[in-house]
């Protein structure tokens, strides 16, 4: 018997269906990161004397600011043919197909997000922007870890072969569902998948899928570090007197590793080929957001 590092993820998206309608993990990833990032946020507030009336606005400034940002960045940089009413809508129009907000670009989001705070910081909280996002900054981190988990759910941003015995066989990403129901003649999409990574009649089949990095498991847990290292800097450090200080560590940590994970990932499209550089987009996007964190972490300015 020949030992194999190879796990095969046929994991069903899906948590039920309404309808036509499914409801999937990817969208609970985001309520947990919304319901987790609101208490670490109450904790915060709670330590720094401001009211957590001012929260209520605070998570509709950033759901609102991070879905727009990430719709709008998506198009934007990964896409080159769309629609307006693709980007705001859940659904295509021709031919009609629902679809979700699949499509979301994190350097969108972050782009957004910060816009948002600077309403935000002179409108409710009346702080400086940056004492906004030195704290927002932390449950982000861990909510960014959400969502990569749910990604991993939905079999998608999945990473190159291995070209060895190691490795995800995303069954799902790499074999249409009309390829997998016409193969197996199965009757449902779920029945088609499961015959595929369970049924020795189709262990050929299973054995052309190749081995990926689980490049989703890899950038979950460089965040979630991120998280651990901006908590204890808040709590256990006089950095977070130091304005931009814990924002600039997040953005050098978070989009570092996110650079740095992009050479294992599957080809996405992108803003790269306008350019004639060894980089593809995500890396392209994440280079100034490092020099942005790199410059609020090390500029000379008075400690309050």
């Amino acid at each position: 018997m020949i030992f194999s590092l190879a796990i095969d993820w046929n994991f069903n998206p899906d948590i039920i269906k309404i309808g036509s309608f499914p409801i999937k993990y990817y969208s609970l990833m985001y309520v947990l990161a919304f319901i987790v990032g609101l208490q670490l946020m109450k904790r915060i507030y709670t330590k720094d004397n401001i009211s957590l009336e001012k929260l209520d606005s605070i998570f509709i400034y950033t759901v609102v600011a991070m879905l727009l940002g990430a719709r709008i960045g998506h198009y934007v940089f990964y896409e080159e043919d769309y629609t307006l009413a693709e980007v705001f809508l859940p659904f295509k129009l021709d031919p009609f197909e629902y679809t979700g907000f699949q499509g979301l670009a994190s350097h969108g989001a972050a782009i957004g997000i910060i816009i948002a705070m600077y309403f935000y910081s002179k409108k409710v909280v009346k702080k400086p922007l940056l004492w906004t996002l030195d704290r927002l900054v932390i449950p982000t981190a861990l909510g960014a870890m959400f969502v990569r988990l749910g990604n991993l759910f939905n079999s998608e941003i999945v990473g190159k072969a291995t070209g060895t015995d190691f490795g995800f066989k995303f069954i799902r990403n790499d074999i249409s569902e009309y390829k997998a129901m016409a193969i197996t003649q199965a009757k449902s999409v779920n029945k088609a998948y499961d015959l595929i990574a369970n049924s020795s009649r189709f262990k050929e089949v299973l054995a052309e899928v190749p081995n990926r990095y689980p490049t989703q498991i890899y950038e979950a847990t460089g965040y979630i570090i991120t998280f651990f290292v901006l908590w204890y800097i808040y709590w256990k450090t006089d950095k977070k007197q130091k304005h931009g200080y814990i924002f600039g560590v997040f953005m050098v940590m978070l989009w570092s590793i996110r650079f740095i994970i992009e050479f294992y990932k599957e080809w996405q499209g992108g803003i790269e080929t306008l350019f004639n550089v060894n980089l593809n987009t995500g890396q392209l996007l994440s280079i100034p957001l490092v020099l942005v964190g790199l410059f609020f972490m090390f500029r000379p300015v008075k400690t309050i």
